[in-house]
Order: structure tokens, then C-alpha cells, then sequence
């Protein structure tokens, strides 16, 4: 098992790519802290995660609050006794064209994708340290790499993630801590089972291999990062989108 004694904190953890995520490291392994701004939701994924055989903890945490973000750590610390895998995933979407987007959904957005990565991370970033290893996974996206159509503050708010991810990498390398970021394309999620066909179509013909991912495909990438055997890459980021964008 690649993740057996490993204390994994997943944000955004209760649905989606982030409770894939979790299973995923469950069954390696890892004991689960599953954030997320429903405590509800999230205690549902625990209680699912907790049927695997490891331990879960379902964690209400608001990201875009760092003073709610390192009580949350210090929770985790407390019932855990650490924190060896990070992975930022708690995102939103406020999609419209520029001239039409307001100030509150660019601040919205990136409150919570970007500035929530940067608190996670800085509130991780001291118990790492102090143990001298770490593995941060940040969730960005494609469209942090080619930028969209309607999407002006979702691109920015993923492309930093990009940019930060770099940074953090070489910031904290020497202690022995690897940052990298995943970049998922078209994923097969509740949002994208809802969009007209026609629109479906599109998106299958700008895909190489002509299919959508599915969360599984995130969470196993996700995986090898968070394993030992990604241990000399750091600062990368991993597109995982059938090959719509290859650079």
C-alpha cells in the first residue's frame, strides 16, 4: 500500500474529484481529513472513506479564512498527529465575458481558488517543515494553460495556482516537502452530465482521444504524486485532458 500511515488533507473533499481523490488514497493507505464548506456533505464522504478501513475526519473549513484554515490544521494535528499529503482542490466557478464580469465574482473566484491554495499551503507549509517532508498537490486546470472564453478569472485564479506551485517548490525542496500541480481537462462530473449534447460534442472534437476523464484519472495522478515514487519531481504540472493541450 503506497500510502499506509499517511495523513491525507483533501479540500474541497466531499464530492467530485475531491472525494475521488480520497478513495483513491483510502484504498493506498491513507488515513483521510476531508475539508469542505458543507460539513454535512463532507461527513457523508468520511463515513464512506471510514468504510475502507483507514481513518476519516470530516473537517468544515472555509479556505478563503487563514485563521479558519490553521485552526483546521491544528485540529488535524491534534486528532492526527500530522499532515504528510495536502491537496488543494476546493475550487468555484463565476463564469461570464469580461466586460460583463463584476468585480465581486473576479474577487469570488479567486478568493477561493487562488488565495485558499496560498492558505492551505502557508498553514501546512510550518508541520512539514518541522518533519522534514511533505507532498502538496494543487488542483489547477487547462484553462489555466490556454486561458477560455468567459472564464477571465478562473484562468487567472488557475494559472497562479501554476505559478505558486513553482515557487513553493523551490521554496521548501531543501526540506525535503514536493509541490506540484495537476491540470485537469474536460472530467466527467454532475456539471458536465447536465450540458446540452451539442456542446458535448464540441468538447469531445478539441480531445485527441475523444472521450472525457473521469475523476479516477485526476486521483491517479494524484496518487503517484503523493507517493513515494514521484520523489524527485517537483515544481511540474501534469495536464491530464486526453491531450487537448500539449505543449
Amino acid at each position: 500500500m503506497r500510502l499506509k500511515n499517511k495523513v491525507a488533507l483533501i479540500t474541497g473533499g466531499a464530492r467530485g474529484i475531491g472525494r475521488a481523490i480520497g478513495i483513491v488514497f483510502a484504498k493506498e493507505g491513507a488515513d483521510i481529513v476531508v475539508a469542505d464548506v458543507n460539513q454535512e456533505t463532507a461527513q457523508q464522504t468520511a463515513s464512506e472513506i471510514e468504510a475502507l478501513g483507514v481513518k476519516a475526519l470530516a473537517l468544515e473549513m472555509d479556505v478563503t479564512n487563514f485563521e479558519k484554515v490553521e485552526e483546521g490544521i491544528n485540529k488535524i494535528l491534534d486528532k492526527m498527529g500530522k499532515v504528510d499529503i495536502l491537496v488543494n482542490n476546493a475550487g468555484i466557478t463565476k463564469d461570464n465575458l469580461l466586460l460583463r464580469m463584476s468585480p465581486a465574482d473576479w474577487d469570488a473566484v479567486i478568493n477561493v481558488n487562488l488565495k485558499g491554495t496560498f492558505n492551505c499551503i502557508k498553514a501546512v507549509s510550518r508541520p512539514m517543515i518541522k518533519q522534514r517532508s511533505g507532498k502538496i498537490i494543487s488542483i489547477a486546470s487547462i484553462i489555466g494553460l490556454m486561458g477560455n472564453p468567459g472564464q477571465a478569472n478562473y484562468a487567472a485564479s488557475k494559472a497562479g495556482i501554476i505559478a505558486l506551485t513553482k515557487t513553493v517548490a523551490k521554496e521548501l525542496a531543501s526540506r525535503n516537502i514536493n509541490a506540484n500541480a495537476v491540470a485537469p481537462g474536460f472530467i466527467q462530473t454532475a456539471m458536465t452530465d447536465k450540458l446540452p449534447e451539442e456542446i458535448k460534442k464540441k468538447m469531445l472534437e478539441a480531445i485527441p482521444l475523444a472521450k472525457l476523464g473521469t475523476p479516477e484519472d485526476v486521483a491517479n495522478v494524484c496518487l503517484f504524486l503523493a507517493s513515494e515514487e514521484s520523489s524527485y519531481i517537483t515544481g511540474q504540472t501534469i495536464t491530464i485532458d486526453g491531450g487537448m493541450v500539449m505543449a
